[in-house]
This record gives structure tokens, C-alpha cells and sequence, in this order.
């Protein structure tokens, strides 16, 4: 998931003085941009487009409970790579934003929604970060140039092993339902045949 006007900048982060900015913009760290991704690929808060807007930043404790998460799964989360608290403190204390507990928001859904593990988990949200980054460079890329024809097939790619890795999942999933159904039905045969009366 162009530096601009450092008052324009330090208003979209919600930077304050004496904080000091710890968000990458690539590497299995701070692999996010400025938003959670999501699998659409459509367009995100805190992508270039989207409104900026000054937020006040949460403390760990403040934005755990707004996502219903403890303290630990944050800074687990932080030390597999999956989230970047957007600033440090002067002492060292995390700082999360909006878009920081959006991300978190689809680190759970991607858990408990599609089961992934968290190294699946992972693996998806680099590869929409990638995504989100082809997709501002496509954009400042000229019309018709085969730069732009260049990032343009570079995401289609992302998009399809994701949506590969989606289909994979849920074929799993449907299998193990299948499991299920048919163990029911063995068990409901065999109490039916021990009891005829009773069915």
C-alpha cells in the first residue's frame, strides 16, 4: 500500500511535532501504504484521490479496543510484518491512525472470513500493496505509453495469483464441507438403522 507541501503532508498523516514517522513503504514491515488494501483493488483512504483529512492518533491501548484486538496482537501483528503503527513518539510509543486500524480491520477479515493463517495473511497484503503502488504509478504514467502498458499488466498479474490464492482457499473450504455433509448423513443412516421406529 510525491512528498508535496510539508504542512499538506503532516495534515494527512496527523503528524504532530516531535513525533517522528516510522511507516515504510515497502519490505515485509511497513510493506502499507497510507490504508488498508483490499482484494477489489479499488480505491482506498489515504491513496492519492482519496480526501486527506488531520486525525488524531490513537495510543496502542486506545486502538486496540477500537478494533477488538488486545495490545500483544498489535505489536504481533507489528513484529510479522502485517502493520506499521504510522508514528513513534519522541519515547518510543506507538501511534496508530484510521488507516492503521483499517488495515487491522482486514487482517481480520482476511483471519476469520477466508481462514487464512497469518503467513497467508501476509502474502496477501503484500501483494495488494504492490498493487496499490503499480496502481499510483500507472496513473502518473503517460496515456498510451508503453510504460503505463507495462504497470498496467504487472497488476493484472497481482490480481490473478490473488484471486488464484482466493479460489484455492475456498476450494479447500467447500471440500471440507463436503466432509461434513457426508459424515452427517452417515451418522443420521446409522441412527435411522438402529432405531426405524424412531425415524
Amino acid at each position: 500500500m510525491n512528498a508535496g507541501a510539508r504542512s499538506g503532508t503532516s495534515a494527512r498523516h496527523g503528524t504532530r511535532p516531535g513525533a517522528t514517522r516510522t511507516r515504510s513503504s515497502s519490505g515485509r514491515g511497513g510493506a502499507h501504504t497510507d490504508s488498508a488494501r483490499s482484494i477489489d483493488g479499488g480505491t482506498h483512504p489515504g491513496e492519492p484521490g482519496a480526501s486527506a483529512r488531520a486525525q488524531r492518533l490513537l495510543s496502542i491501548g486506545e486502538a486496540a479496543a477500537r478494533v477488538g484486538v488486545s495490545d500483544r496482537a498489535l505489536r504481533y501483528y507489528q513484529e510479522l510484518g502485517l502493520l506499521t503503527p504510522c508514528e513513534r513518539t519522541p519515547g518510543g510509543m506507538r501511534r496508530y491512525s484510521e488507516d492503521d486500524l483499517a488495515r487491522v480491520r482486514h487482517i481480520r477479515e482476511l483471519q476469520e472470513l477466508l481462514g487464512l493463517n497469518l503467513d497467508e495473511v501476509h502474502t496477501v497484503l503484500r501483494s495488494e500493496d504492490q498493487i496499490a503502488a503499480l496502481r499510483q504509478h500507472c496513473r502518473q504514467a503517460p496515456a498510451g505509453s508503453a510504460r503505463r502498458d507495462e504497470l498496467v499488466t504487472q497488476t493484472l498479474a497481482l490480481q490473478h495469483e490473488l484471486r488464484e490464492a482466493v479460489e484455492a482457499k475456498l476450494a479447500g473450504l467447500t471440500e471440507f464441507l463436503a466432509d461434513l455433509d457426508a459424515a452427517i448423513a452417515k451418522v443420521r443412516s446409522a441412527t435411522r438403522a438402529e432405531d426405524p421406529a424412531g425415524s
